[in-house]
């Protein structure tokens, strides 16, 4: 292996395939309730963003706040879908298997959704314990924060990891941090990546030849 002695990689987009089947639920709900949101446009304009914020852009576009059962509900049909259909990313399953240093996952979502969507796919035994969530700081990307914990608990500094990240505000906070990103662009619909992240790459095969 190459420079990096630790591997931080995000998880919706680049683990598993989730987020496809995440805001197509968000749409419905907010749709139900008049938002007259278009599933293509979402996936491009809600990628990466924080729950929180696709809330708040929800209850702009209807004018008025969300019912109080709005998260809850919509973490009970996210779930419901994810045991169903969420996938691995394809070939995420050979680079985790063949990585010769320490990695670990940092994302936005709650803890037991990271846990409960890298069980159906497969993946948990790979990162039991080494999962990082947003929610357990109440920080979320593009701040740093999710990114320097997972660095400081696994042992390393900024400089020695690398992120893998597939969405703008990712990439910031990585960047933020003083960390290498990587992005990955298989669902890079508006090519932003690149002028942004340290290298990129739109295939799992070439990762470990990367670093």
């Amino acid at each position: 292996m190459g420079k990096y002695k630790c591997i931080i990689f995000d998880c919706d987009g680049v683990l598993i395939d989730s987020e496809s089947i995440a805001i197509g639920i968000l749409v419905d709900m907010a749709n139900d309730l008049g938002a007259n949101m278009e599933f293509e446009t979402s996936l491009i304009d809600l990628k990466g963003k924080s729950l929180n914020s696709c809330m708040a852009l929800i209850s702009e576009r209807i004018e008025k706040p969300l019912p109080v059962n709005f998260e809850p509900d919509y973490r009970i049909n996210t779930f419901e879908a994810f045991r169903k259909d969420i996938k691995p990313i394809e070939g995420i399953k050979e680079v985790v298997e063949n990585l010769e240093i320490p990695f670990c996952t940092a994302s936005s979502g709650p803890a037991n959704k990271i846990r409960l969507n890298l069980e159906i796919t497969g993946l948990l035994p790979y990162f039991d314990g080494k999962i990082f969530s947003c929610y357990d700081i109440q920080k979320w990307k593009p701040e740093p924060d999710i990114f320097l914990w997972a660095a400081e608990t696994m042992g390393f500094q900024p400089e020695e990891c690398l992120v893998v990240e597939d969405s703008v505000s990712g990439i910031k906070a990585a960047k933020a941090g003083g960390f290498d990103v990587f992005g990955y662009t298989e669902h890079d619909y508006k090519n932003e990546l690149k002028a942004l992240a340290t290298q990129t790459f739109d295939s799992m095969d070439r990762f470990l030849g990367m670093i």
